[in-house]
C-alpha cells in the first residue's frame, strides 16, 4: 500500500535535501520519490547523505512541472506552514494518515507535495491541492528542514498502514466506496469545462472573475468526487452549453427575421 504513495519535492535546491529525503522515505518503506524542475543535481552528496537509499534515487522520476508530477493522483496534499487568504482544509500529519488509509484500498494514488527550503509552495501550486497538511512545531523555533517534514509524513504514513488503529465503521463515508477517486487530471479537465460553461451561460465574467474558480475548485476538492461523479457533472456541464448554444441560435435566427 505504501507503493501507491509518491513524495513530490519542487524546485530543490540543495542535494543533501534529496539525498536525506530519500533516506526518511526508505526508513518507513516509501519508494517513490518525484523532483518537479530540481535546482539541484542527484550528485555524490545526495548519495551519502542517503545512507544507502540510492536506489531510490536511481529510480527518481524528473518532470517539469507540478501538474505533471500529481496528474493521476486521487488525493494531493500540499504542506504549508503558513495561512492562506483563502482558507483550504488544513489536516495534521496523523489526520492526513488517516485520510491516507481511506483512500488507498480503491487503488488510488496519493501524492505529498513539498515546496522549496526558502519559502515552500506558492499558493497556485497548493491550490492544486485537495487539502494542506501543518507540521504543529513549537511556535518560538518553527522552521523545519524538507527532508524533516518528509519524515514526519512519512512516519505517520507507516503508522495508518502498517499499524492502523481500527475503529467502527469503514471509511470516511461509513460504506466501502463503488468508485475510485478521480485523478488529479480528471478534475482539472472538470474546472476547464466548468469555468468555459460558467463563461458561456453569463454566470462568470472572464475580465472580473473575482475568486470564483479558486472556491468552486476548493468546494469540489473537499468533495473528493469519484470518477463517475466527475463524468456526471462534465456532462450536466455539456447540456447546459447545448442549451445555451441554441438559445443564442434561437435569438440570432429572431434578429435575422426582424431585419427582413
Amino acid at each position: 500500500m505504501l507503493d501507491n504513495i509518491r513524495i513530490v519535492m519542487v524546485n530543490t535546491t540543495h542535494s543533501g535535501n534529496i539525498g536525506a529525503a530519500a533516506r526518511a522515505m526508505k526508513n518507513m518503506g516509501l519508494s517513490r520519490l518525484v523532483l518537479v524542475d530540481p535546482i539541484a543535481s542527484i550528485d555524490e552528496d545526495a548519495i551519502q547523505r542517503s545512507s544507502r537509499a540510492d536506489d531510490i534515487l536511481h529510480n527518481v522520476v524528473i518532470v517539469p512541472t507540478l501538474e505533471d508530477a500529481i496528474a493521476d493522483c486521487g488525493l494531493v496534499v500540499g504542506t504549508s506552514a503558513r495561512s492562506r487568504h483563502i482558507p483550504w482544509p488544513l489536516m495534521t500529519p496523523r489526520q492526513a494518515g488517516a485520510k491516507v488509509a481511506e483512500m488507498i484500498p480503491a487503488g488510488n494514488q496519493i501524492a505529498l507535495v513539498f515546496g522549496r527550503e526558502s519559502r515552500g509552495l506558492t499558493n497556485e501550486e497548493l491550490h492544486l491541492c485537495h487539502a494542506h497538511v501543518h507540521i504543529p512545531t513549537d511556535e518560538n523555533f518553527s522552521s523545519l528542514n524538507v527532508a524533516q517534514a518528509i519524515q514526519v509524513l512519512c512516519y505517520e504514513m507507516r503508522i495508518a498502514l502498517v499499524d492502523p488503529v481500527k475503529e467502527e465503521g469503514d471509511g470516511q463515508w461509513g460504506v466501502t466506496w463503488d468508485y475510485p477517486l478521480a485523478t488529479h487530471g480528471e478534475l482539472e479537465s472538470l474546472f476547464r469545462h466548468m469555468e468555459q460553461t460558467l463563461i458561456d451561460i453569463g454566470f462568470l465574467d472572464p475580465n472580473t472573475p473575482k475568486q470564483l474558480m479558486p472556491r468552486l475548485r476548493r468546494l469540489l476538492q473537499r468533495a473528493a468526487p469519484d470518477k463517475t461523479e466527475v463524468n456526471i457533472l462534465r456532462g450536466m456541464l455539456a447540456a447546459a452549453q447545448r442549451k445555451a448554444q441554441a438559445v443564442t441560435e434561437q435569438q440570432a435566427q429572431k434578429g435575422t427575421d426582424l431585419e427582413s
